[in-house]
């Protein structure tokens, strides 16, 4: 019963809402609610655009404006959100007094929905382990775990779900490895990220929330329990790094160091098996871009950067107004909500010439906003570069025919964005000792 009453104040209320806003045209519950809307949001962001650059809605505001996007991602008038904290106050007290106790990725000490000092204290335990010059160093075993599950496609047949067997399994691999997760326990991490994915979505179904709360719980049960393993056999990883860093007295305490872990980990696979099969997905619908890296491989680390502008892992995030203030000519309440559409404003035509076109050679694609910006910039960016482009390229590389063989299934998410199943057919693999 009590989680009953919990999705229907974070979740049921609000769905029903956005149907009804949905029907009557209005473009923020349109991108929540409307199926089609969600396939191809491309008239919504244009009539936000046309409209002005910040639009107040029947829920709260949203943009797509790109300078206004990049402008409060790094603004201190506003802060980040919290699960449940742009709900009416009733709807807010009753989700906050029935909520579960597992961790959740928008609740503190989440570093997704602090703000310094705690934010910072956070951040800078992490940072280390993903700057450019430490991931440069990962490359080459990205490089091995991605040539090691390649040797392993084509057991069973030439048609495979790429998704499943690839995209999945090479950020999980690699990203397992930085955190001291054993090989056998991979897949069950896997599992957990499928379920808690839509976590950061609001309005789901009574099904979608308890698949959610039980992958949620299940993740905090299991980690705990990986923490406690490291605890008594530390090694070189992370994990055990942020374990020691507590106990030396410099840190987190015990629901912080869970909190931290587990979103590094959850975040270090989730965005990236987005990334690869919307990668692949771009290049088989354009086999002419992809014959430019076959002839200009020097051009891979752009064609990631664009991948990441026209196909976002994280279609949007959310800012709070930390006091009244008028933004673009829109007055806002203090705790005030914001909806930065970041998939919006990657398709600014201000800022990318023909938006909607993928180009591998877009000189400014790395103006993209889809790892967010200011000082909740993603920390693994880095890392998933790297990994989407070595991925992609080994991929190609070995296997120079492969092809669509069907549709897909795209990921049942508003926030993720990507495939949860894409069909390939790998054709012949190329000779021995190709390129990479």
């Amino acid at each position: 019963m009590k989680a009953r009453i919990r999705w229907i104040a974070a979740h049921a209320v609000v769905r029903y809402g956005a149907k009804k806003a949905a029907q009557a045209g209005d473009p923020q519950a349109m991108l929540i609610a409307d199926p089609e809307t969600r396939a191809n949001p491309r008239q919504v962001y244009e009539r936000i655009r046309a409209t002005g650059p910040l639009v107040k809605t029947r829920i709260s505001n949203i943009t797509v404006d790109h300078q206004l996007v990049h402008d409060l991602l790094r603004s201190d008038d506003f802060r980040v959100t919290q699960f449940g904290g742009a709900l009416p106050a009733p709807l807010r007290y009753i989700e906050s007094k029935t909520r579960s106790k597992a961790l959740h990725p928008l609740k503190p000490p989440s570093l997704l929905s602090v703000e310094p000092p705690e934010h910072t204290r956070y951040r800078k335990l992490v940072s280390s382990v993903f700057t450019p010059r430490a991931v440069a160093r990962m490359r080459e075993m990205v490089q091995e775990k991605a040539d090691s599950l390649l040797d392993e496609l084509t057991v069973g047949g030439r048609e495979v779900d790429i998704v499943d067997r690839y995209c999945a399994q090479l950020p999980v691999a690699v990203i397992s490895t930085i955190l001291g997760v054993p090989d056998s326990e991979r897949q069950r991490v896997l599992e957990f990220g499928e379920m808690a994915a839509p976590s950061l979505d609001i309005g789901l179904t009574w099904e979608q929330f308890n698949l959610v709360e039980k992958g949620l719980e299940q993740f905090d049960a299991w980690l705990a329990g990986h923490l406690a393993e490291l605890r008594r056999n530390p090694g070189d990883d992370l994990m055990s790094q942020l374990i020691r860093a507590k106990e030396d007295g410099v840190g987190l305490n015990d629901e912080e160091l869970r909190a931290t872990a587990g979103l590094v980990l959850a975040a270090g696979f989730e965005t990236t098996v987005n990334l690869l099969g919307s990668g692949i997905r771009l290049l088989l619908d354009h086999p002419d871009q992809l014959e430019v890296l076959r002839n200009e491989p020097e051009h891979w680390p752009t064609a990631v950067e664009e991948m990441l502008r026209l196909e976002s892992p994280v279609q949007l995030t959310a800012r709070v107004a930390k006091h009244a203030m008028t933004v673009e000519g829109v007055p806002l309440k203090e705790g005030e909500l914001v909806l930065l559409v970041l998939a919006g404003a990657n398709r600014d035509p201000e800022v990318f010439e023909d938006p909607y076109r993928f180009d591998v050679t877009r000189q400014n694609a790395n103006k993209h906003l889809s790892f967010s910006g200011g000082r909740h910039y993603c920390l693994g960016a880095a890392l998933a570069k790297a990994e989407t482009e070595v991925g992609l390229k080994t991929l190609f590389d070995r296997f120079p025919h492969l092809q669509s063989a069907g549709e897909g299934i795209r990921r049942d998410t508003r926030v993720l964005h990507g495939w949860a199943s894409l069909p390939v057919d790998l054709g012949q693999p190329a000779a021995t000792g190709a390129p990479r």
